[in-house]
């Protein structure tokens, strides 16, 4: 025995007895997909949300994907977003032949800004696609107004998102646009793969329902189909796990909550280590991540490789999308989203899921203080 305390990961997913259970109730079933669990996930689902109805699909990106068919938008149309995020949020709009548009970022929220959405705007502008960056929830009231205005559709990327409440203190999701979420097993939920999508209407929800399913229709037969369709399907035995998370989501989300106070605390006397917030106004973050700051001239490689040697896993959290090489092609270089790009190059993930311990946190933050050569936090 070396005596090194145990590894601390980056995430770590919730799961018990009672998704065992159902899963198990699943594989019994014999009916492993497009079955009664997977109807039973999308109900829930959609009633926790407070919204008519949700379409459970294999992940975001195929949520997006089926988000960006269900507003037409394609070849020639231009849509507004972010370049502070996950590459799926782009990729949906490249796999219909549509252009991402990226437009810089608040400096507190980092979410997609709306002043420079309206400056980016122009006449090939079908639409706005903002992201919820680190569960924080966008300037929905803002974008929409811009929308309006200009006759755009909106796909509001709530994968990181679920539980956020926004400025109008409405759950993220809840507003009438098309939005999706995720759960691979990172997020505030999991199903391990897997996402959903909330439609704009009953009608909107059929198409969603038939192109998941190979473009068959509800009422069609087997092997029947009667449009473009693709295999973006949600096992039933991935959304038995999603069940069990649902049912005990708001518990998961106020553990979160709990843990990024304990950060909050744990962090205030480290120097140069700027800490995310956690709402204001009637605006509260869905904690997905919880990804400090660090100053300029801080190395963060090298933060990252002390706290590696000290057990503690932390990663760079996100880098800029408009800078990899299948969107530079798209005319794309460094220093267009000046906030953006400071994000990204500063920005550092902690271990954070709702089983890490107080003891764990307060080591986390010791180990931080002294990967950067100031004593370590005591107490």
């Amino acid at each position: 025995m070396s005596g090194e305390p145990e590894p601390i990961p980056l995430a770590q997913p919730d799961i018990g007895s009672r998704e065992e259970t159902l899963v198990l109730e699943v594989l019994r079933s014999g009916q492993l997909s497009l079955g009664p669990m997977g109807q039973r996930f999308e109900r829930e689902l959609a009633a926790w949300l407070g919204v008519e109805d949700a379409v459970a699909v294999s992940s975001g990106t195929t949520a997006l994907h089926l988000g960006v068919r269900a507003l037409g938008w394609g070849a020639g149309d231009e849509v507004l977003t972010s370049p502070f995020s996950f590459v799926a949020s782009a990729n949906c709009l490249l796999y219909e032949g549509a252009r991402p548009v990226f437009c810089d970022v608040d400096p507190v929220t980092l979410n997609l800004d709306p002043a420079a959405a309206a400056a980016a705007a122009g006449e090939r502008t079908a639409g706005i696609l903002p992201i919820h960056i680190f569960g924080y929830p966008a300037a929905m009231a803002a974008l929409e107004s811009l929308a309006s205005a200009q006759g755009l559709g909106i796909l509001e990327d709530a994968c990181e998102a679920i539980g956020a409440v926004d400025s109008e203190g409405r759950r993220v999701g809840s507003r009438g646009n098309l939005a999706t979420f995720a759960y691979y097993a990172n997020k505030q939920m999991t199903t391990g793969e897997g996402g959903t999508i909330v439609p704009t209407d009953a009608e909107c929800g059929a198409r969603i329902r038939s192109e998941r399913n190979q473009g068959r229709a509800i009422d069609m037969g087997w092997l029947d189909h009667d449009r473009l369709g693709f295999n973006y399907r949600l096992s039933d035995v991935a959304a038995a796990i999603g069940v069990a998370q649902v049912e005990k989501l708001d518990e998961l989300l106020e553990r979160r909550a709990a843990v990024a106070d304990l950060y909050e605390q744990g962090l205030a006397g480290i120097e140069g280590v700027a800490t995310p917030i956690a709402g204001r106004g009637q605006e509260r973050r869905s904690w997905f991540v919880y990804t400090v700051r660090l100053a300029d001239g801080v190395d963060r490689d090298a933060t990252i490789a002390r706290l590696a040697a000290r057990g503690i896993a932390s990663k760079a959290y996100l880098p800029c999308i408009h800078l990899f090489p299948h969107l530079r092609e798209l005319g794309y270089r460094e220093g267009q989203f000046p906030v953006a790009e400071a994000a990204a190059a500063h920005s550092l993930a902690l271990p954070f899921f709702p089983a890490i311990s107080e003891g764990q946190v307060a080591r986390v933050c010791q180990e931080l203080a002294a990967a950067l050569g100031q004593t370590p936090v005591t107490g």
